[in-house]
């Protein structure tokens, strides 16, 4: 079946090259256009193109397809081009003429749009618990360990005295921003496109705001046009979201590779989070985070991905935005994942207290040396050249303790107002 069937047959090649893999894609889509429908339903009623007994069938059919699909038992066999064409043949095949009438002031287009606005918005928010509950952890191990030293390095090279406190607590920070690009994903796909159709509305006098409620967006997508016109542009704004999580993610993961090897050595894992090798038996490899960072590395070009396939599309519906869905599901199912593992390992990665200890770490002070010259009262340029003399003649002696007292510095976390900026944020 599919919902445009005239009566001439489509080559079968055709066929097989336009639907592609959309039957199993669409299987995540299967819960949200049948709430879809349940509301279009609803409001066909309102103003009268649905009697009130077939209204109350189509939604009572509706929902016996919802529990059908949260059952798992629900699938697209390859006799359907799609999901909408899959759920109007049951209606059909249960109610008749009631539900031949699903599709009245609707198309595939507006259809396939609320879908994919329903479920990114879902999906949206189950992220943002899981980096709500990674922060959390971060935090934990920021308090935990808020005076235990580590080096600071810049361009890999020793630099200044940090501490695991000041570095758990910068991923955790980093979450908030990322927080902050969930929420303006959310505000775009948070908009109701249900009644534009094809993309230039409908004759028929529907009530979207009427759906709008009912569907539970914030507000409805007023142009039909501008309606059409964001399909492409939620998904990539969604892309540019889960980039920020990716990004803050890999850069932590790749934190933990470097810190746990033998030339470093800052950090541990215990066993049941290593792999081995299958020569060298004492290797105990950091394969779940250097998986995080592949993983998370590659759902940075999603943005790049969607951009390609839509930047030069003019306005209206076109067949590519259909190949959008390839890209975007699955990444969110592993943007998700690597969240979990995260969250699963992070909590067992263990700190070693004695770092500094390696006189190779004596030069960390240098500069806390040097403003203390100035504090004293010697010009800032002159103390630095005082202290590189002490170098370079192998008399420097490092104080091995620090006096920061600005926010955010390694003496004052600020960790209380941190987790205020994260509970406004979210």
């Amino acid at each position: 079946m599919k919902l445009w069937e005239k009566g001439i047959p489509t080559d079968k090649q055709i066929e097989q090259f336009t639907v592609g893999n959309d039957r199993e894609l669409d299987l995540v889509l299967a819960k949200y256009d049948a709430l879809g429908s349940i509301a279009h339903a609803k409001m066909l009623g309102q103003i009268g193109l649905l009697t009130t007994e077939e209204t109350t069938s189509l939604v009572d059919a509706l929902n016996e397809i919802i529990a059908d699909i949260v059952v798992g038992n629900f699938e697209i066999e390859d006799s359907f081009e799609d999901v909408h064409s899959k759920i109007e043949y049951l209606l059909t095949v249960k109610l008749g003429d009631a539900g031949k009438k699903i599709h009245t002031a609707r198309s595939r287009n507006d259809q396939v749009l609320v879908d994919v606005h329903l479920y990114l918005k879902d999906e949206l928010k189950a992220i943002k618990e899981q980096v709500k509950t990674l922060f959390d952890l971060l935090m934990e191990s920021a308090e935990k360990h808020q005076n235990v030293l580590l080096p600071g390095y810049t361009h890999l090279q020793i630099a200044m005295p940090s501490s695991f406190g000041m570095w758990f607590s910068a991923y955790a920070e980093s979450l908030i921003d990322d927080i902050t690009m969930l929420n303006a994903a959310s505000k775009i796909v948070d908009q109701n496109p249900l009644g534009s159709a094809a993309g230039y509305g409908s004759s028929f006098p529907i009530n979207r705001t009427f759906t709008t409620q009912e569907l539970g967006f914030e507000t409805l997508k007023y142009n039909a046009v501008a309606a059409q016109m964001s399909r492409g542009k939620a998904e990539k704004t969604v892309a540019f979201a889960m980039t920020s999580v990716a990004g803050t993610l890999s850069k932590f993961a790749m934190d933990v590779c470097l810190y746990m090897s033998q030339n470093f050595d800052f950090i541990g894992l215990p066993a049941h989070l290593t792999t081995g090798s299958s020569i060298m038996p004492h290797k105990k490899n950091p394969d779940v985070f250097e998986l995080i960072r592949g993983k998370c590395n590659k759902i940075q070009a999603l943005p790049y991905e969607i951009t390609l396939i839509t930047n030069n599309l003019p306005s209206g519906y076109h067949r590519d935005l259909q190949l959008l869905k390839e890209g975007l599901f699955p990444a969110i199912q592993t943007l998700k994942s690597c969240l979990d593992i995260a969250i699963f390992s992070i909590k067992d990665i263990t700190v070693k207290d004695h770092i500094l200890e390696d006189k190779k770490y004596d030069y960390l002070f240098t500069v806390d040396t040097l403003n203390e010259m100035v504090v004293e009262g010697m010009p800032f340029r002159d103390a630095y050249k005082a202290v590189a003399e002490q170098l370079e003649a192998g008399t420097y002696k490092s104080p091995k303790q620090t006096k920061h007292t600005h926010e955010g510095s390694i003496n004052n976390l600020c960790l209380d107002a941190i987790k205020n900026k994260m509970k406004a944020a979210f």
